[in-house]
Order: C-alpha cells, then structure tokens, then sequence
C-alpha cells in the first residue's frame, strides 16, 4: 500500500510540473521582443512563408486541419486565443525556430528559414489570430 502511496503521489507531482511548464510557455523565449515591425509587407512575406511550410499541417486558414499533418497528430489551431506553449511572440517564434509537439511532430525551422522570415509568420499569426 505504501508503493501505490508514493506513486500515486508522484505522479500528481510530476503532472502539475507537466501542467505548470506548458501554461507558462518558454520564459526564456517570453522576454524575446519581435525586432520585426508587423508592417503589411512583414505580414504579405509572413502568409507566404506560412503557406510554403506551414499550410501543409496546419491548414491554408491556420485551424490546424492540414491534410499532410503526421498521423495521429493534432495540429493547433493557430487562430484561436489559446496558445499552449504561451504566447508572446518570443514563444511563438521560439516554437517555429525549435519545433513542438510531445515527440517534436513538428520539426523546427532554424536550419531552413531565416529568423526574419520567422518573425514574419510571427506577425501574420498575430494578423489573423484571436483579437
């Protein structure tokens, strides 16, 4: 009785860290400040960019319905107010840079775009998100 005790103690432990860590996003990433001005040309270069890698997973109106998402996967719907890995957009680049998802479904981009480009689809997001 005492191991199912401690494991069932544990395991209420490890889930509020899990939990905690994906309502807080990256702190890191937070304090990042967009260098990019979400201008018209900035938001018309960040839909392209998102259309060329993006549309694919996430869906051409960003609801996360794409028809080459991974099987099994979820893609999120990227316009809604809800953004799991949190939302400034040091964290929403960081996740375009890095990759997401709990195996990393989704591959980073820093070896295939460059940051102002990611910074791009940063802004673009932003256009067509949750106001």
């Amino acid at each position: 009785m005492r191991g199912a005790s401690f494991a069932w103690v544990f395991g209420c432990v490890f889930g509020l860290m899990v939990v905690r860590g994906i309502a807080q996003g990256n702190p890191d990433a937070a304090k990042m400040k967009n260098p990019v001005a979400a201008s018209p040309e900035s938001i018309g270069a960040g839909k392209a960019a998102f259309a060329k890698n993006c549309r694919f997973c996430h869906g051409a109106d960003a609801k996360g319905n794409g028809p080459m998402a991974p099987q099994g996967t979820h893609p999120p719907d990227l316009t809604d107010a809800k953004w799991d890995r949190g939302s400034t957009d040091g964290e929403i680049f960081a996740v375009i840079r890095d990759g997401a998802g709990p195996k990393f479904d989704m591959k980073g981009y820093k070896d295939k775009l460059p940051e102002t480009e990611i910074w791009n689809i940063v802004n673009y997001l932003r256009s067509i998100g949750a106001k």
